[in-house]
């Protein structure tokens, strides 16, 4: 926040500014990222729109147990207190776009996110704000991919209406509609210098595109079945395709001339990549098994044994050493790229994995689920770090920020959340009962919202307030006057205002608040 005006810093010049300081002082740069955070958090979300005591709330509901959260505290003592049923459960914001997600990405400044979606559209949101920046019209079916270019000036996007589109991604034009693929398209991919377009179909082809003027450079045929995954090697100098008929196929970029087909898998590879100094490519498979391949002889180097299901997702480390798969038998595994050794398996998902992906510094790995879930791990210790809960349907794609601070989930929903990607500890919280109460209906002796399991009521201590009720909105009613005494994000509970329920609860303590009309009165200068 600036002082008349000057030295105004947004979230992500603040982001800028811990990777500048990480190394140096690192507490500055963690009460950076955190202030960052929480701008994010309180822009994205209702309080920021409200008067004075009511978005002074959003520090009620932002996760405690930092420095900087409790010296806030010390500042606003008669704010509600609000005490997580588990702090990573809240996201930064939670974005509806109005229909089933298939795929999100980062822009490669971590500003923006796209998102591909059930009912064609793709659409570009603020990262910071979870401002829907636009809506790309065009498609007329399903959109199941869509990437930045390198440069962060176009989009490109690929559909089951056959058609491949290339946006502005800051005007939201459509710049080209390159038609050609003769059935659902269901991978696309920049090359590395942004100059070429590669798309995946279940026409059975690759197709390569001048990224500028739409000009079709090249349709690969080879492939006996649909082409499910396609990549760029890291110099751009080659292609990695993926497809029903159990093969994956390396293709020169240049000549368009197949190098190499990597036979060995038994079923259909939903999953291709390059390691990062693209020597070699992992494949994931119908068949259960993962290989790594020499991408210039094409020598199988390693078959990875141990997932009992379809492999649905795999990927490198940044440094190449490990290789990270998600599968249909629910755990993530973390295997050793050189020896082909297991070195982990990642138990927590109670359902299909279907997206992994490894953070930026290969430290922590995130996957997605069937289970509504998504899970941050430890990559080298193979610890589950934080489980993400508020999904209601699967979880189909999830990434790292380009800068390791944020995390983001696409969803059959029908929105997209972005998380905070830290490693802080999460608080234990209380088992209580098993249904749920919206309204305060007596006073007991505790100062905290409690049970009486006889009589199933919530009670409050408080004289200000001793009564309240929630609505649809998220807010928080006195039963008297309806005055709006703090909003709660949905993400902050499981079910309703109030949650009883034996996996955890949120408690919120009213005594001695300012609020309402007397929100003035919250505030105790140092």
């Amino acid at each position: 926040m600036g002082i008349e005006g000057k030295n105004i810093v947004t979230s992500d010049e603040f982001l800028t500014l811990v990777s500048q300081n990480a190394n140096r002082q690192s507490e500055l740069a963690a009460n950076i990222t955190e202030a960052a955070n929480f701008a994010t958090y309180f822009t994205g979300n209702q309080p920021a729109l409200s008067t004075p005591h009511l978005y002074i709330s959003a520090l009620a509901t932002w996760p405690t147990g930092s420095t900087l959260s409790q010296q806030w505290r010390e500042q606003f003592p008669h704010i509600p207190s609000f005490t997580h049923r588990k702090a990573s459960d809240v996201p930064l914001m939670v974005i509806q776009t109005g229909s089933d997600n298939h795929s999100v990405a980062f822009s490669p400044d971590s500003m923006r996110i796209v998102s591909g979606s059930y009912d064609g559209s793709v659409r570009v949101w603020d990262a910071s704000t979870g401002a829907e920046l636009m809506m790309l019209h065009g498609h007329t079916l399903p959109a199941y991919s869509a990437a930045f270019s390198p440069d962060d000036t176009r989009i490109v996007s690929g559909s089951v209406d056959k058609s491949v589109r290339v946006w502005d991604a800051s005007t939201g034009a459509e710049l080209k509609v390159l038609n050609s693929h003769t059935e659902c398209v269901y991978d696309v991919a920049f090359s590395p210098d942004g100059m070429r377009i590669v798309s995946a179909s279940e026409d059975k082809s690759e197709q390569v595109w001048d990224a500028s003027t739409g000009a079709e450079l090249k349709v690969l045929h080879g492939h006996a079945g649909y082409v499910y995954d396609v990549a760029f090697s890291p110099d751009g100098t080659r292609i990695v395709s993926s497809s029903y008929d159990a093969s994956v196929r390396v293709w020169d970029a240049s000549t368009w001339v197949e190098l190499k087909v990597l036979n060995g898998h038994t079923d259909p590879v939903y999953s291709v990549a390059f390691s990062p100094d693209g020597m070699r490519i992992v494949s994931g498979s119908y068949d259960r098994s993962v290989r790594v391949w020499d991408a210039s002889t094409g020598a199988e180097l390693k078959v990875l044994h141990g997932h009992t299901a379809i492999v649905y997702s795999v990927a490198f480390s940044p440094d190449g050493t490990r290789i990270v798969s998600g599968s249909f038998d629910k755990p993530v595994r973390v295997w050793d790229a050189l020896t082909g050794v297991e070195m982990k398996v990642l138990n927590g998902h109670t359902r299909h994995v279907y997206s992994v992906a490894f953070s930026p510094d290969g430290t922590r790995i995130v996957s997605g689920s069937k289970d509504n879930s998504v899970r941050v791990w430890d990559a080298s210790t193979g610890a589950e770090l934080k489980v993400l809960n508020g999904h209601t349907g699967d979880v189909n794609s999830v990434a790292f920020s380009p800068d390791g601070m944020r995390i983001v989930s696409g969803s059959h929903d029908n929105s997209v959340w972005v998380w905070d990607a830290s490693t802080a500890a999460e608080p234990v919280m209380p088992n209580l009962y098993t249904s749920s109460v919206n309204s305060i209906t007596s006073l007991t002796d505790s100062p905290w919202i409690t049970l009486n399991e006889e009589s199933a009521r919530l009670s409050i201590v408080g004289h200000v307030y001793p009564a309240w009720t929630n609505t649809q909105t998220r807010w928080i009613l006195s039963i008297l006057g309806d005055y709006r005494l703090m909003w709660v994000p949905e993400q902050a509970y499981p079910y309703s205002i109030i949650i009883i329920s034996r996996k955890g609860s949120a408690f919120i303590n009213f005594q001695d608040c300012k609020i309402g009309r007397d929100w003035a009165g919250c505030y105790m200068p140092s």
